[in-house]
């Protein structure tokens, strides 16, 4: 038999395994792997899932990007004891639901009661960011706390289903961002307040907007809430310039008449009040700022009392001079320089209480520069008349209610809310006068007393009627300004005796904290009355350490 010659396919290079002699001839059907032999693992993927895909690891330049959906997540881990759910109680006032949810962590806030459809449209959020900062700006160049104004804001941006936003405020500076999901880049919008005025007025009407604004029975648009905010802007105020002229005299005629003057004292003391009104409005003209405009008030007043000891009148001079300066302490900016600092707002709070001592010092820089002159005239300045006032309850209660009544003019307060703040003016005047003058106790006690008793009456009237609490608490707080303290102070140092000098100065700033601790204590009581915010968590205040 001869063989066939081999074809050049046939001299190809054969493998191992078909040299091997456990390989089965060509044409063969391998035999399968027996079933006890197949390899197992406690790590092999069971039947009916697939396998995991390998990830890159993490940073790798060739990974493609990827962003988080809640859809496609793993489900969360529950603890064993439960999340505890947060409900906000819908019977309490907007102010107090909103600044429970600022102090919770983002995390921790509620969902919406009211979820916004994925199909429906909700309002632009530059908008509504934009109107957040107008009303803030409002709310924070009237006098309003700076936690008042975070919850105010919150409170617009919540409505319009921007829940995921941080409010910002300092003394000058209004900030908000925006959120939408952990992945999505933040909208941010400032604003800065470069004038402040006092108008209770347009306070109240803008609490009024904010009330609607989160009322679920009024369905506030954007550009409704924007038409609104226009005409309050456009407002005039309820008072023209003669009016409130005339209300600076009769507070500085009633604050002597306080302080154990009679009629003849009362004219007097508000003839110079007028004329210092009169030069600071000058000066304001003339766009000098308002350490001048103080400094100008003060000096009027003074000079009427310097010219009734020169007379020799038989008259209680120190009572003008101190009636003089009552219009002119800044009591509200003390309440809420103080209000700040213990709500934690400490940038806002030292840049209130600067504030407040350079108005401070402009007042006695007026009247030490008056005093000063009257000293080198040989004018014979002694306030041991008005240390040992004269008991009058009736006349005193009387002029300390037409004090309240001035002052809440002054503040451009509406007709309708000058009446409280008036009786809530004369009982704090009663229940000072019982502890300091009556029992013969502490100024500074009977002042905290009688400060918190407004602060709690005029927030609880406050949330009754769902507007701002400082045309009920500012006015009220008017017969207990420091002013006797403050020009008893000055005189001693323009006499040089500035021991006694400078420890009259710390007796007024004593009572002037005494007045801003009791007014917000009152306020915090006030709340105790109400239904708590939260029904599983309580109005939580911020954790503060202790030294570490």
């Amino acid at each position: 038999m001869v063989a066939e010659p081999e074809g050049p396919e046939d001299r190809k290079p054969q493998s191992d395994e078909a040299r091997s002699a456990f390989t089965p001839p060509p044409g063969v059907e391998q035999p399968g792997v027996p079933e006890e032999e197949q390899p197992t693992s406690e790590f092999a993927v069971p039947e009916g899932l697939a396998p995991e895909l390998p990830s890159e690891p993490e940073g790798s330049a060739f990974a493609p990007p990827s962003t988080y959906s809640a859809k496609h997540a793993p489900p969360a881990f529950t603890p064993a004891h439960g999340i505890p759910l947060v409900r906000l109680s819908k019977d309490a006032p907007w102010q107090d639901r909103m600044r429970t949810m600022l102090r919770l962590p983002v995390g921790d806030r509620p969902v919406p009661e009211a979820p916004r459809k994925e199909d429906e449209p909700g309002p632009a959020v530059g908008r509504v960011l934009d109107l957040t900062l107008r009303i803030g700006e409002l709310l924070l160049a009237g006098g309003e706390g700076a936690e008042d104004v975070e919850a105010a804001m919150f409170a617009i941006c919540r409505s319009y289903g921007l829940d995921r936003c941080e409010p910002t405020v300092t003394f000058t500076l209004l900030s908000i961002t925006y959120q939408p999901s952990l992945v999505d880049d933040p909208v941010t919008a400032n604003r800065t307040v470069r004038r402040r005025g006092t108008d209770y007025t347009r306070l109240e009407a803008v609490y009024q907007l904010l009330a609607d604004i989160n009322d679920e029975a009024h369905e506030v648009t954007p550009e409704e809430a924007y038409r609104r905010l226009a005409e309050i802007r456009r407002n005039r105020h309820p008072y023209p310039g003669w009016v409130l002229t005339t209300a600076a005299g009769v507070l500085a005629g009633a604050a002597s008449v306080l302080l154990g003057g009679g009629a003849t004292v009362f004219f007097v003391a508000a003839l110079g009040a007028v004329l210092g009104d009169r030069l600071a409005w000058l000066c304001a003209g003339r766009g000098l700022p308002e350490f001048y405009q103080f400094l100008v008030a003060a000096m009027p007043p003074a000079a009427m009392g310097v010219l009734l000891t020169l007379l020799h009148a038989d008259l209680r001079p120190s009572a003008v001079i101190t009636g003089g300066l009552f219009a002119l302490i800044p009591g509200r900016a003390l309440v809420a320089a103080v209000q700040d600092g213990l709500t934690g707002f400490y940038i806002t709070a030292s840049a209130r209480l600067l504030e407040v001592g350079y108005f401070f010092v402009a007042i006695v820089v007026g009247v030490l520069s008056v005093l000063y002159v009257a000293v080198q005239f040989d004018a014979q300045l002694n306030p041991d008349g008005v240390l040992n006032p004269v008991e009058r309850p009736v006349v005193q209660i009387l002029a300390s209610m037409v004090l309240c009544a001035t002052f809440a003019i002054l503040l451009q307060q509406s007709r309708g809310t000058v009446l409280f703040a008036t009786l809530n003016g004369g009982v704090a005047w009663v229940i000072y006068a019982s502890i300091a003058v009556t029992a013969d106790g502490s100024a500074v006690m009977a002042t905290a007393v009688a400060a918190g008793l407004v602060g709690l009456f005029g927030q609880l009237i406050a949330r009754y009627h769902h507007t701002s609490s400082l045309p009920y608490v500012t006015a009220a707080i008017g017969p207990l300004l420091p002013g006797s303290a403050t020009y008893f102070g000055v005189l001693a140092i323009a006499q040089n005796n500035l021991d006694q000098g400078f420890a009259s100065l710390a007796k007024a700033a004593a009572l002037s904290l005494a007045i801003a601790i009791g007014v917000n204590l009152g306020g915090e009581l006030a709340r105790l009355f109400m239904q708590s915010p939260g029904a599983a968590a309580a109005r939580r205040a911020a954790k503060r350490t202790r030294g570490f």
